[in-house]
This record gives C-alpha cells, sequence and structure tokens, in this order.
C-alpha cells in the first residue's frame, strides 16, 4: 500500500468532505478605475490575464506595473489565493486558475479582466494543493458550467459561490502535492533536455549547411584532396537563371471563407488557409498566368521576409507579389539547392535599415556560387539527412511533451477524485 493510501485508510475512511467556494471563502475583483495612461511609468506590479492563464503556479517576478497612488483602495493578491480568468472569447480560457504559492515581498494587484479568490481560514488548503486542484478537469468542469455568453463568455461569480471542492487533511494534501510536482518537474525537465538536444542539432545543421555552401573561403571547398578535386563553381545572379514569378492577383470580393481551392496570404503562408477560391476561377486563372510547378520554391516577400516552402503541387492559389518564386528551366540549378540556399539569408539589406518587403530585383540581383548539377545533388543529399533528423526530433517534442501531459493530467484527476464523505 502506498503512503497516500494508508493516509487515506487512516485519516478520511468514510471519504472527503465536500465544501461550496462560498462557504469557505469569497471572491474580490481586479483593478478597477484604471485608465491607458495609468499602465504607463507604473509603480506598482500587477499580474495580468495571461500570467493567470498560462501558470497554475503563479510566479511574482513580473514586469507589467500600474500606476497606484497613495491612498488609493485597490485589492492586493495575498499567499494562497486562486486567481481566474473572468472573461474570455471561449468557455475554455474562462475561469482558468493560477494560485499564488509564494509570499510577495511587494503590493500585488490583478488585472481587471480576472478576480480572484480568497479562504475565510486559509489553513484550510495548502496553496501548492489548490494550484492542482483547480485544474483538475472535474473541477474545469464545474467552472465552465458557469460561463455564459455568445461571442464573449463571462463566469458568473453567483453561480461560482456553488461550485464544491473536496476538503482532504492536509497530510494527504502534502502527499498529492508530492507527486504532482514531481510529475511536472520531470515534464520540465524533459522539455528541457530535448530542447537542447534540438537546438545542438540545429546548429549542427546549420554549421554544415553554411560550410558545404561556402565556396569563398572557409568552406568545404578549401581542403579538398587530390582524389576530389574541387568542382568548377560559377556565380550567377538569380536574374541570369530565371526570373520573378506570382500568381495573377486575387480580389478580395472573389474569395470565401468556404471553398474549394486554397488561398494562401502572407499571413497564412505555411498555415491553415483562411480564404478560399472558385475551381472555375483556380483553373482559368492557372491556364492563363504564372504558377508555380511542384517543387518550385515559394517566398515570403512580406511579412517574415525570406521564409521559404516547397511547393508541394496540391491545387492552391498564392497572394501576388507577397507570395514568389524564381522561374526556371532547371538546366543550372536544383530547386532543393536553392531551398537550401535561400537558407542563409542572402536577402539585401540596406545599411543601417532593415527590408520592409523583398522586391522582384532585391531577389534577381541575389549571386548564387553553382556548381556542376551532380555536386548540387550531394550537398542536397548531405543536407537533406540532417533536416531530417532536426525535423524528427522537431515533430517528436511536442508528442513526447503532450504525452507526459497527459500522464500528469490522468494522474492528477485520479489523485483528486475523492470519495464523499456520507
Amino acid at each position: 500500500m502506498s503512503k497516500l493510501s494508508e493516509l487515506i485508510a487512516e485519516l478520511c475512511p468514510n471519504g472527503v468532505e465536500y465544501k461550496k467556494l462560498g462557504e469557505i471563502g469569497g471572491f474580490y475583483s481586479g483593478l478597477s478605475g484604471k485608465m491607458k495612461n495609468d499602465f504607463k511609468d507604473g509603480n506598482a506590479k500587477f499580474i495580468t490575464y495571461m500570467n493567470v492563464y498560462s501558470n497554475p503556479s503563479l510566479k511574482i517576478d513580473v514586469d507589467d506595473k500600474v500606476k497606484i497612488t497613495e491612498g488609493e483602495k485597490q485589492n492586493v493578491i495575498e499567499y494562497g489565493d486562486v486567481l481566474f480568468t473572468g472573461s474570455s472569447e471561449t468557455p475554455d480560457e474562462c475561469g482558468m486558475t493560477a494560485v499564488l504559492t509564494q509570499e510577495a515581498k511587494e503590493p500585488l494587484y490583478l488585472n481587471s479582466f480576472c478576480f480572484g479568490y480568497r479562504l475565510f481560514d486559509k489553513k484550510l488548503y495548502l496553496p501548492d494543493f489548490l494550484k492542482h486542484l483547480f485544474r483538475s478537469s472535474e473541477l474545469r468542469k464545474q467552472i465552465r458550467r458557469t460561463a455564459n455568453g455568445v461571442t464573449r463568455f463571462n463566469v458568473s461569480k453567483v453561480k461560482m459561490l456553488e461550485v464544491q471542492i473536496p476538503l482532504p487533511p492536509l497530510a494527504i494534501q502534502s502527499e498529492i502535492v508530492k507527486i504532482l510536482d514531481n510529475f511536472a518537474e520531470l515534464t520540465a525537465e524533459l522539455t528541457a533536455e530535448l530542447t537542447a538536444e534540438l537546438e545542438k542539432r540545429k546548429k549542427q545543421y546549420e554549421h554544415y549547411r553554411d560550410m558545404l555552401l561556402n565556396f569563398t573561403g572557409g568552406g568545404r571547398y578549401d581542403n579538398i584532396s587530390q582524389n576530389e578535386p574541387c568542382p568548377s563553381v560559377e556565380w550567377k545572379r538569380l536574374g541570369e537563371i530565371g526570373r520573378v514569378a506570382m500568381c495573377k492577383r486575387i480580389l478580395k470580393h472573389q474569395t470565401s471563407s468556404e471553398g474549394e481551392i486554397p488561398f494562401f496570404k502572407i499571413g497564412t503562408f505555411g498555415k491553415l488557409p483562411d480564404a478560399f477560391i472558385s475551381e472555375a476561377l483556380f483553373l482559368d486563372f492557372k491556364s492563363k498566368y504564372s504558377y508555380p510547378r511542384k517543387g518550385d520554391i515559394l517566398i515570403s516577400a512580406a511579412g517574415t521576409i525570406g521564409r521559404t516552402i516547397i511547393f508541394d503541387g496540391e491545387p492552391a492559389y498564392f497572394q501576388d507579389s507577397n507570395i514568389v518564386w524564381l522561374e526556371h528551366d532547371g538546366s543550372c540549378v536544383l530547386n532543393k539547392y536553392l531551398y537550401y540556399f535561400y537558407q542563409t539569408k542572402p536577402w539585401k539589406v540596406a545599411e543601417g535599415g532593415t527590408i520592409s518587403r523583398l522586391y522582384n530585383k532585391n531577389i534577381e540581383d541575389i549571386e548564387i556560387p553553382l556548381p556542376p548539377l551532380a555536386e548540387q545533388e550531394r550537398i542536397v543529399a548531405i543536407l537533406d539527412r540532417f533536416d531530417s533528423l532536426c525535423n524528427s526530433l522537431t515533430e517528436g517534442l511536442p508528442a513526447e511533451i503532450e504525452l507526459r501531459k497527459k500522464q500528469y493530467e490522468y494522474y492528477r484527476d485520479k489523485l483528486l477524485d475523492f470519495e464523499k464523505a456520507s
């Protein structure tokens, strides 16, 4: 029998008492009467909506400040208080909680879009127990039921007073905290390890990519052996080997939120589309105007400058002038070689300034080293292997973290599911 089972058998063999929030505590509001200017050059720290939403255990080393005048009456957060997000665009975000699990050395205030809950007797619960309890599936279900709205949802504090929570003995609370904190710590350690490994692989990849594409010194071809002669490298402007192309302009009235063919704008480039065009318009424009071939490298000419995507050939249309590609016959350069070359960020930036967008001439004037196609293929094969390794780590990282998160949530909900005392 585990220590927790022994404690339950000893201290509450007939179940645990449940209490309504209104019986053991009360709610208080966040900042009130504040104007926009009060959040400039503030003198007191306050907890934002995202502070509450993103972390069950509240961090007090925050940078956000608000102006509080001497004698001003505002509610101050205290150790052990439970903070709630009060209003959001989805019911799932409503009533998300964070608990102040450490003493604040200076007054700490709360965002006006949130509200707090304070126990009448703070000895009833360990703050670290509350941070797990209020994010458990059963309690979240009760809290979500108190939210109402259509385009924006608000938690009802009156209904919240009826929400019931278990009141196990402090010794049981302490043991549960040890178990769940250990899960959380292991997840954080795993995340840090995998992230560090991913960063290491990325740096290795960037090192070999830059070395393989460096033909001017400090690269792969400096100390070439006699049995592996340095290939002849020709330098050309991109405008000499092709031309910058783009799709025909699509007008707003030609798009819809639902449709047959995805239309990618700069804001959805590489993401999910939020606009579509008809198949008839797509086929008409595709037959009359420039359209990328499968394998062409699409470039963002605005927004995140120089971001690249390999066109997969699936029916789609792209925003003119903001998403472009180099149209060429493949006799001088492989598309995949171009893809890796673009990653070295060759885009011209004016001295002391930044690029607001890439114009066709910016792209066409870029000089590219062009070894023979066979050498390009060899370079691409090496970089593909590195890219595949990095991608497998990138994809595996979220999956592994999600698995640990689900394990934590499973054990949290099991441990916090107490039999109700008769």
